[in-house]
């Protein structure tokens, strides 16, 4: 049975748990579970961290914890009972977890460590805690440490600012958002970190001297040292050592360890140094002999310095060792430290022994208690206190002190009649009055106790010795005064007795008779002389004596030898009891001189303060003591004496005695009748603030008026104590008398900065401070309308003084902190005139920031949901009196322009912020009976209104996202709530007052744009939170979007017919929120858009303004990265909206509608895909092909689809900075002539655009064609610039601008000498199919051919492309993939090269035109690619495999040629045929046949310079007939069986027959060129030749070659025999226009172009295209091979892979004129169409009139299996020729013995038509036109771009060799050859019809 738990609410699982039981749940260690139900040893509950998933799990898995239920019931919240700190802890642990591992995962190093570090840190704080066995203070700091590292980590991952007060987190609700703001502002500012402590102690522990040779004992001597004053700070720190360099005493620590108390933070600079000074005790000279004697002295040893900055670096507790440095002549020991510090070389060097001096040094940072509780240890154990020299900062009553410090500083003595100079040592006694020695008065330093006499160090030598001794004499007050110092001078003897003679000595008294200390300050005492026995104890005998050169006591006469001999002491009296000063003396005295006390009263503000304050307590004693005795005679003098003491406090150098006074005025005040004469005196100081003479001394005492309360107070206090509260009325009245006078002078106007200003700034400076005394004796209520009166006095005149503005708003802003003000009862009457006051200041916009803060503190004592009356009223108050302002203040400060200074945007930042945050307090305060108020004591419309319009522009303010600064996530959520909490009682306000006839479009539209942009915020974006932040904020806010979005649909309904006001404009806005992916949000504002189209179709009939709106916004937002798949399925799924509401419209006009609707939504949705995928590919990392990819199906949508002109132009250059930046610069030219085709040339102004200035249609034209060209320049793409060069120097002739067009010419000339003198690579061509679903949509289940890179082979492009596509698989067929591939979620690539088909044959079949201009058509302007696969069909003859050898030939047409405006382009049609073994077997012959003659012409005409090429080509084709080659052929096709069997192939068995012999001419013509230029070397390899050419011969049964042919250049100009193919002649016209017969479109070449063995390779080939491996049985293999390696680069001629060889070389001798005519052609001649460049005319032959004739071979036009699929053609002039040898280079095209590879690239032009039929035609052209192209479907992309001719004004002709033929009629050209296209072929195609393709206007682009 399952019960509900009642105690077992939560806990931690403490074992996991897979939850393999039924309705288990799993369950990880460390989850916190809440528990609903138990059975049994089993819970049933969820974790937290999944709240949805319940299950049953183990009771004994899980450790239950405390915790307190809210809400019970079904959605009950269980809360943990312990420290807020541990669940702060645990829950942010949790959260680091996991983004501690993408650390790791984004290679983060660094961060990671050290967030492991600190993690682990804050475990061991929470385990310390969860103990709980810490102090009270323990705790705090723990906490304190673990809070600075959850800030640290959070800050690092860029988590938010955690709001805390006194360790723990705040909840929002809890407290005032101003608290909050405060919070968080300093929480921002790190102002939780420590305040650096005023006060600092070093502590000194010594260890030990490490010396090689001591065995003296030795005194070691601390100081603090300032380098900058050149003086010591401190007291000295004293300690002994034994002979052994240890401490003396190791079981007394605070002998050697020391604390240097109170240095200020001013002391801790790098010029404060720890000085120290050993002396040893011992001999006098360091070396001499034991026995010498057995005095000891005290003698110099050595010095060591460290400056205090070395311990500021760190707070190493590792000891330090010093090293220890001697002065090299004594005399300078007195200032061997400063020698040291200043580094001064010569006069010092380590000491011989090289000691080192071991001490523990450490800085101690607090006050001296707070060091105790610290460091208790220390204390116990024993520590001596070393202080300052002087006072510490404060001196606190009931401190005694009285101290005189000593310097023995130098003397001057005599020689005394000795030849060397004395060893002088001094012996200093303290003696007092009847001649005794003072016992322990003496001391050398703390660590030691104090001695009764001195002995100084001696000087070994030196009459003007210097010692520099600091001492303490601690002598008490009583002994003080009759006491003096006498100092004795001996002289050390070195012999040895070692005696000490006395020789002199000095004194000086301490106290002179009036009672007067020695002052402070150095003195030359006088030296008398003396015998050595001379008794010294009876001092009355020498203290007659002077003392002081210059100083004689009393009426002395007697004489005073003058003497040389002086010594030298400083004096410096630190005492609490003694002082200097005779006036200060006096007035403490004052008893016993009655007749001086005026004079002593006004002589007290002429004494030093710091005399004053060291005797605060003895002289306000004293002044109360005169008051109290004679009130009449001195009651005001006393009062100037007590404000001048005041006042004297308020200075900074003496600001810390407040407290003496305070503890004074508490404790040791005494004067209860004081405040009588207090009182009289203030009020009559106060009555006459009018007289100018006495302002000074009046402004002096309102300065003091806080203090002067407080003793007219406690003056009150203890006369009512003793009297028991007698005069109480009385002294009321005389209270209320005084303020009556306060509220007069305050309620004084003067006008500018008077003086009466002055004195009120003053009163109010300080006034706030009295509220507190007065609190003592009044009630609360009485003390605030007290203060109201007085404040409420204040003139509210803003034109007066500005400094009494601010101080009057700085004493209402202490009135607002005061205790007065946080009494309710006090509060109510008070804020009245507070608000008053902060009214006329916001009015005038002053004093902001106090403004802001005195708000702050109002709004911070009224807490959140109090709903006291008291408070209730209270926000009545504010409401109406600053709700408007407070608006218009946030509206002015944020719309001003920020300030430059970082200090002064700070403090601008904070006013905004905290009027912000005291709105949303005010917002958040207000109940619905506020707003009803609010909203009702609006007067008119227009008042609600501006209101309204107001207040929606603030809110629009407070989201932006600088309002507060990024990681405040928790004030924006609260800010927020406000606001729509706000909003939507204020939406109520819009439905009522503005709807209908009352319609105000201008609040409609602010409230929808503020409602759009919250939705918006990103701080609302949830699905971006960590789940458990998401869940917090859903728990405690809900998700505000869609309570928003709700109110926004609810608003939309209720506009009615006004809803067209906001058609199209709110459709970006709302466009925006339904990109948000928040399906309720989405489901909520989608059907507006439903709604906008159905009004917009009532208002105009259709909604193209919907429409243009719509798609203009999605394109901006996407590009900003908003929406995503599902939103486009959503949107997608509007559609079914258009069906099901008859009522929307007629049935016919729904109809109609309906249509147009889906139309709108199914573009939009394929916009979406094309603009999801742009923005995807932009992303950062992407590949630069994929950009572009992505950009130009946008750019094609946009012009196809949506006639966009803007965003198709915007989206070019997008395109085009592309192509730039990956170096495509053809296609960024192409892309660029999209833009051009747009203009005209015309003098139409354009305005600015992108980066084109403002400037006429012209000369943006002439600027882009200029960047074409130089792009198709450094494309290499010359011909195609040289054309834009002659239209751009039309231009320039028509306007006779000769200079531009001389440049033109010039650089056309230069292009022209780029295409002769300049090497171009041909590129390769790849077929691209991208399958399968989680390809781009602009790829998906899509097949591309993409031009390769420059030296970009099949592997290297494969690599690049699985690069870009990482998660792609390669499919390793060439087959075409079935649906499963398309339909996967997954990529497949499918790569194979292809081979270009050419579509100007014209220009490559031309013998004698240059390879390096043949280059160009081959690669250029190519629509067509082919792609050869063999296989064998029926069963293969394993003897001779070319019986079954088929080929599947696939040509690819694509939707735009290549090259254009990208790389690649989509495949738009695919043709297949196939190929017979016999169509297959011609086409290899002929490309041999063809090949050979290149060869063999290239070497007639010395184009060769290596004849390489053509030995392993004659080799490869007369070895591989020998060893079988074409053999093979004549044994497959010429056997009667075949005959038989395929009657129809008569024509194609006769043809190769013909092929066959030809091949044997063509080799026997090689064979003879080849001798005249073969080296000697080879000669052995073509006597091989020849002797297998004979063997060949034989095979294929010829005897000899008829006697007519011979090898002549007049009858084999271009090198290569050829057998007529038909005897009937066909006649030339008489141009020498020629009839080219065509021959069968089915060829497959030859895997190896340079070897025939390829003719035994091919069967065995059937190796997938795609790996481009495969090997070849050919026995010569290794010897091409060989040759190929010898070949250079260079030395081959460039011809295409895919070209038949008669496609390559023409041959124009008549016997030979059998080749194939060209292509049809693809190329556009429409006006205005960029085609191939044309070919100059060629000049009719003369040189032999046998060129006049030309044997035709007919085909016969039933041989071709390909006849369905061809289309007919016309040739052209200008139609594609290709030379074919270099692609077959290993080096360019691959291995050249890659079998399929090879062939998909080798595969020659495939021949679109038919020969002729035998018939006889001769076709003169008259004029000189380019091939027509037949309509293409309208549907396709129009061609990449055109260049179209106009008729000018003067027409200016074009070289006929590269100009465009006009629409006009051309001028006669010479005839051109065409070929008679037979009317009866069974099949035409698109292309029979030379209809030209209508060329789309020219579209103006308005004012782009």
């Amino acid at each position: 049975m399952w019960i509900p738990t009642e105690h077992e609410k939560y806990g931690v699982v403490i074992a996991g748990f897979r939850g393999t039981v039924p309705h288990g749940l799993s369950l990880e260690i460390g989850d916190t579970v809440q528990i609903l139900e138990k059975c049994d040893g089993w819970y049933r509950g969820f974790a937290l961290k999944n709240p949805n998933v319940k299950g049953i799990f183990p009771s004994n898995y899980i450790h239950l914890k405390n915790a307190c239920v809210k809400n019970k019931g079904q959605f009950e919240m269980v809360i943990p009972t312990e420290d807020s700190v541990i669940t702060e802890m645990t829950s942010t642990l949790r959260d680091w977890g996991t983004m501690w591992k993408q650390l790791y995962v984004r290679n983060e190093g660094d961060l990671f460590h050290r967030l492991w570090h600190i993690m682990n840190e804050i475990l061991d704080l929470r385990r310390q805690v969860l103990v709980g066995h810490l102090t009270h203070d323990r705790m705090k700091d723990v906490k304190r440490h673990i809070t600075a590292r959850l800030d640290w980590g959070n800050e690092q991952l860029g988590l938010d600012l955690v709001p805390r007060k006194e360790y723990a987190m705040v909840d929002p609700e809890e407290i005032s958002i101003t608290e909050l703001y405060r919070l968080m502002e300093h929480r921002h500012r790190k102002k939780d970190t420590p305040v650096p402590a005023s006060s600092h102690h070093l502590f000194v522990q010594m260890k030990s001297l490490m010396c090689s040779n001591l065995g003296e004992e030795l005194e070691v001597i601390f100081s603090l040292f300032d380098s900058k004053e050149n003086r010591p700070i401190s007291e000295r720190f004293f300690l002994r050592l034994n002979r052994n360099g240890l401490p003396k005493c190791p079981e007394k620590p605070e002998r050697h360890c020391s604390l240097f108390v109170d240095l200020g933070s001013s002391e801790l600079r790098k010029d404060i140094y720890i000085t120290v000074h050993i002396i040893r005790i011992g001999r006098m000279g360091a070396g001499e002999k034991k026995n010498a004697c057995n005095v000891q002295y005290r003698r110099p040893f050595g010095c060591a310095v460290l400056s205090i900055a070395d311990l500021l670096a760190g707070d190493s507790k590792d000891d330090l060792i010093l090293k220890v440095y001697m002065c090299n002549t004594e005399s300078d020991w007195y200032q061997i430290h400063e020698n040291i510090i200043k580094k001064l070389n010569a006069r010092y060097n380590l000491t011989g022994s090289n000691a080192g001096l071991a001490v523990s040094l450490q800085l101690l940072h607090g006050d001296i208690e707070q060091i105790r509780r610290e460091y208790t240890s220390m204390f116990t154990h024993g520590v001596s206190i070393t202080r300052k020299l002087g006072f510490s900062n404060i001196i606190m009553p009931g401190e005694m002190r009285n101290d005189l410090y000593i310097t023995v500083e130098r003397g001057e003595f005599e020689k005394g009649g000795k030849s060397v100079a004395r060893n002088v040592e001094v012996t200093m006694h303290v003696v007092d009055s009847s001649g005794q020695i003072l016992k322990d008065f003496i001391s050398f330093g703390s660590g030691e106790p104090p001695a009764s006499e001195y002995h100084s160090f001696v000087l070994y030598h030196n009459n003007g010795p210097r010692w520099a001794e600091l001492l303490k004499l601690p002598i008490p007050v009583d002994k003080f005064r009759g006491a003096h110092i006498r100092c004795e001078f001996r002289h050390c003897s070195t012999k040895e007795k070692g005696e000490k003679k006395l020789f002199g000595f000095s004194f000086v008294p301490l106290m002179q008779e009036n009672g007067r200390t020695l002052p402070d300050g150095t003195h030359e005492l006088i030296v008398h002389k003396c015998e050595e026995n001379t008794n010294l104890q009876d001092s009355g005998r020498y203290l007659k004596l002077p003392f002081s050169k210059g100083i004689f006591l009393g009426n002395n006469s007697q004489a005073v030898k003058t003497t040389k001999e002086s010594f030298w002491i400083t004096s410096f009296l630190c005492s609490t009891k003694l002082t200097q000063n005779g006036d200060m003396l006096d007035l403490l005295k004052w008893r016993t001189h009655p007749d001086k006390i005026a004079g002593c009263l006004l002589k007290l503000k002429e004494i030093d303060g710091s005399e004053i304050v060291k005797f605060l307590q003895d002289t306000l004693d004293t002044l109360f003591g005169i008051l109290d005795e004679n009130s009449q005679k001195y009651g005001s003098k006393v009062f100037d004496c007590l404000v001048h003491i005041i006042n004297l406090l308020q200075d900074s150098k003496f600001h810390h005695f407040k407290p003496v006074m305070d503890t004074y005025i508490e404790n040791h005040f005494a004067g209860a009748l004081a405040y009588r004469d207090l009182i009289k005196v203030l009020k009559w100081h106060i009555d006459r603030v009018t007289e100018v003479e006495l302002h000074e001394h009046i402004q002096e005492v309102l300065k003091a008026q806080e203090y002067i309360f407080k003793y007219i107070v406690q003056s009150r206090r203890l006369f009512s104590i003793a009297t028991g509260g007698q005069n109480e009325e009385e002294f009321r009245c005389c209270i209320q008398e005084l303020l009556m006078s306060v509220r007069f002078f305050l309620s004084q106007e003067s006008k500018g900065a008077s003086a009466l200003s002055q004195l009120q700034a003053v009163f109010l400076s300080s006034f706030p401070s009295v509220y507190s005394e007065l609190l003592k004796l009044f009630d609360v209520r009485e003390v605030a309308n007290l203060v109201h009166d007085a404040l409420g006095s204040l003139p509210t005149v803003m034109h007066g003084d500005e400094s009494l503005q601010a101080v009057k708003l700085q004493s209402i802003g202490k009135t607002v902190e005061s205790h007065l003000y946080t009494n309710p009862d006090s509060r109510y009457i008070l804020l009245p005139v507070v608000l008053h006051h902060l009214h006329i200041h916001l009015q005038e916009q002053k004093d902001l920031i106090m403004c802001a803060r005195i708000l702050s503190n109002i709004f911070c004592l009224i807490k959140k949901n109090s709903s006291e009356k008291s408070v209730l009223e209270e926000i009545d108050v504010i409401v109406n009196s600053l709700l408007d302002i407070l608006l218009r203040t946030i509206l002015e400060i944020t719309s001003r322009p920020q300030p430059s200074g970082s200090a002064m945007r700070l403090q601008f930042q904070d006013v905004t912020g905290e009027f912000v945050s005291c709105l949303l307090s005010l917002l958040r305060q207000m109940t619905d009976r506020h707003y009803q108020q609010l909203l009702d004591s609006f007067n008119t419309k227009e008042d609600l209104r501006d209101f309204l319009l107001q207040i929606f522009t603030v809110f629009r303010i407070l989201i932006r996202p600088e309002m507060f600064p990024k990681d405040w996530t928790v004030m924006r959520l609260v800010a927020n709530n406000v606001i729509i909490t706000t909003v939507l009682y204020l939406s109520d306000a819009l439905r009522k007052n503005f709807l209908n006839e009352n319609f105000d479009y201008k609040i409609w539209d602010s409230y929808f744009f503020l409602a759009v942009i919250f939705i918006n915020q990103l701080c609302l974006q949830l699905e971006m939170f960590t789940p458990s932040k998401k869940k917090k904020v859903l728990e405690k806010y809900g998700d505000m979007r869609v309570t928003m979005g709700c109110e926004i649909f609810s608003m939309w309904q209720n506009l009615g017919e006004h809803k067209l006001h906001f058609i199209p404009a709110l459709i970006g806005p709302f466009l925006e929120v339904t990109l948000i992916p928040q399906p309720d949000l989405r489901n909520v504002m989608i059907p507006i858009f439903h709604d906008m189209m159905d009004w917009e179709q009532r208002r105009s009939g259709n909604f193209k303004q919907v429409e243009a709106k719509l798609i203009d916004k999605l394109d901006s937002l996407m590009s900003e990265g908003k929406g995503d798949e599902t939103y486009r399925e959503l949107f997608n799924s509007i559609i079914p909206l258009f069906g099901p509401y008859p009522s929307l419209l007629k049935k016919i006009e729904r109809e109609t509608w309906r249509e147009s609707g889906v139309s709108l939504i199914a573009t939009v949705t394929r916009l979406m895909e094309r603009l999801l995928d742009y923005r995807d590919c932009m992303k950062m990392g992407e590949v630069d092909g994929k950009k572009i990819g992505c950009t130009v199906s946008l750019l094609n949508f946009y012009k196809t689809e949506l006639n966009k002109e803007e965003m198709y132009i915007r989206y070019i250059h997008k395109l085009y900075d592309l192509h730039l930046k990956a170096q495509n610069f053809t296609e960024a030219a192409y892309t660029l002539l999209l833009y051009d085709e747009l203009l005209e040339w015309s003098d139409r102004p354009l305005r600015e655009f992108l980066n084109y200035p403002m400037q006429t249609e012209w000369q943006r034209k002439e600027c882009l064609h200029l960047t074409i060209i130089q792009n198709f320049d450094r494309g290499k793409c010359w011909e195609n610039g040289i054309i834009l060069c002659r239209k751009i120097a039309e231009q320039y002739e028509s306007y006779y601008d000769y200079r531009n067009l001389s440049k033109m010419r010039m650089m056309e000339a230069s292009l022209y000498d780029k295409i002769m003198d300049q090497q171009r690579l041909e590129p390769e061509f790849f077929r691209v199919g991208f399958y399968g679903k989680k390809f781009p949509f602009f790829l998906r289940n899509k097949e591309f051919v993409c031009r390769g890179h420059d030296y970009e082979r099949l592997e290297a492009f494969q690599q690049r492309m699985l690069n870009e596509f990482p998660h792609a698989i390669a499919m390793q067929h060439a087959n075409q993939p079935d649906e499963t591939i398309f339909q996967a979620e997954a990529q497949y690539l499918q790569i194979y090269a292809v081979t270009p088909i050419p579509e100007n044959q014209e220009v490559l079949q031309r013998d004698g035109i240059p390879d390096n201009i043949k280059s160009f058509y081959k690669v250029n302007h190519i629509w067509r690619f082919r792609y050869d696969r063999p296989f064998h069909k029926g069963t293969k003859d394993k003897e001779n495999e070319f019986k079954s050898l088929w080929v599947e030939r696939t040509t690819l047409i694509l939707v735009q040629s290549l090259p254009g405006i990208s790389r690649w382009f989509e495949v738009e049609k695919r043709e297949v045929v196939e190929m017979s073994p016999l169509e297959n077997a011609i086409e290899v012959l002929e490309n041999k046949n063809q090949q050979l003659r290149t060869l063999i012409s290239q070497c007639q005409t010395r184009q060769m310079q290596n004849i390489n090429p053509l030995t392993m080509c004659l080799n490869g084709v007369i070895d591989a007939a020998v060893n079988g080659g074409v053999a093979r052929y004549q044994e497959a096709f010429f056997v009667k069986e075949y005959v038989l069997n395929h009657p129809e192939d008569g024509e194609k068995i006769t043809r190769l027959r013909e092929l066959m012999l030809e091949q044997a001419q063509i080799l026997e013509f090689g064979l003879a060129v080849h001798e005249k230029v073969v080296p000697q070397d080879m000669r052995p390899l073509h006597k091989k030749l020849v002797d297998q050419f004979f063997v060949m011969k034989s095979s294929l049964g010829i005897q000899e070659f008829s006697a007519c042919v011979q090898a002549s250049p007049v009858h084999f100009p271009n090198g290569s025999p050829r057998v007529c193919r038909n005897s009937i002649p066909v006649s030339m016209s008489p141009d020498g226009a020629r009839v080219i017969p065509r021959r069968s479109p089915l060829s497959y070449p030859a895997v190896n172009r340079y070897s025939s063995s390829s003719l035994s390779s091919q069967a065995s080939a059937e190796v997938s295209n795609i790996t481009g491996q495969s090997e070849s049985s050919d026995e010569v293999f290794n010897m091409q091979r060989m040759l190929f390696n010898h070949i250079g680069d260079g030395a081959l001629p460039r011809s295409d892979s895919n070209l038949p060889g008669s496609d390559k070389v023409v041959n124009t001798t008549p016997s030979s004129w059998s080749l194939d005519s060209g292509k049809e052609a693809r190329n556009t001649s429409e006006s205005g169409k960029l085609i191939s460049p044309p070919v100059p005319p060629r000049p009719a032959q003369t040189a032999s009139p046998a060129r006049h004739v030309a044997s035709v071979s007919p085909s016969p036009a039933g041989r071709s299996p390909m006849k369905g699929s061809v289309q007919s053609f016309t040739p052209s002039p200008v139609e594609y020729h290709s030379s074919g040898l270099i692609s077959n280079s290993p080096v360019l095209s691959g291995s050249y013995s890659s079998g399929i590879s090879s062939l998909s690239r080798c595969s020659t032009s495939e021949t679109s038509g038919f020969e002729s039929q035998g018939s006889e035609t001769t076709v003169t052209v008259p004029s000189y036109s380019v091939s027509e192209e037949p309509v293409r479907k309208e549907s396709k992309t129009p061609p990449p771009y055109s260049v179209y001719e106009r008729t000018l004004k003067r027409p200016v002709p074009l070289p006929h060799s590269l100009s465009i033929p006009p629409a006009t009629d051309p001028p006669a050209l010479p005839p051109k050859p065409q070929l008679v296209r037979p009317n009866n072929l069974e099949n035409s195609s698109r292309r029979t019809e030379q209809v030209p393709r209508p060329r789309p206007l020219p579209r103006k682009v308005s004012q782009l």
